[in-house]
């Protein structure tokens, strides 16, 4: 008897060979190609509020922010809008003088308590003290990031 050992002929295995190299291949650069993708992020757009309330306090809210920030990275400043539009007063979230303060001129509260800005948190500032209740003053927070303004309101005259 004559037995043929042989169970693929060399020209099938050839082309196995490059089928499995090829899909191997293609599935490396498709793994690759989306991680090496530099897909830069839309700059953050925010809307905030502004409540002034009888005791000379304002509270400014995030009503909404279309992604999460890091708090030292977002500068708030209120600006005396008379004048040179000087920067009376200004910082950063992380603050340790702002960010979860009691009692301070200007406080933020982080009302998920996630370390980020996000829609819900928000700020109070003693306008009667920082003399920032005469109408002629904005709040502004800028996103250092991306250098972009998420969102400005004026600050309203209390009584």
């Amino acid at each position: 008897m004559n037995r043929d050992d042989e169970a693929v002929s060399p020209v099938i295995a050839t082309v196995l060979l490059l089928a499995i190299t090829v899909l191997l291949t293609s599935m490396v650069f498709v793994m690759m190609s989306t991680t090496l993708d530099n897909v830069e992020k839309a700059d953050p757009k925010a809307t905030i509020s502004v409540r002034a309330l009888s005791n000379g306090y304002h509270v400014v809210s995030i009503t909404s922010i279309d992604q999460s920030l890091d708090p030292s990275k977002v500068e708030w400043s209120i600006v005396n809008q008379t004048g040179q539009s000087l920067k009376e007063h200004y910082g950063f979230v992380d603050d340790s003088d702002v960010y979860g303060t009691v009692g301070s001129n200007i406080s933020f509260h982080d009302r998920d308590a996630g370390w980020s800005v996000t829609k819900g948190d928000y700020f109070v500032l003693n306008c009667e003290l920082i003399e920032c209740n005469n109408g002629d003053h904005i709040f502004q927070l800028v996103d250092k990031g991306s250098n972009t303004i998420l969102a400005t309101i004026k600050l309203p005259t209390t009584n």
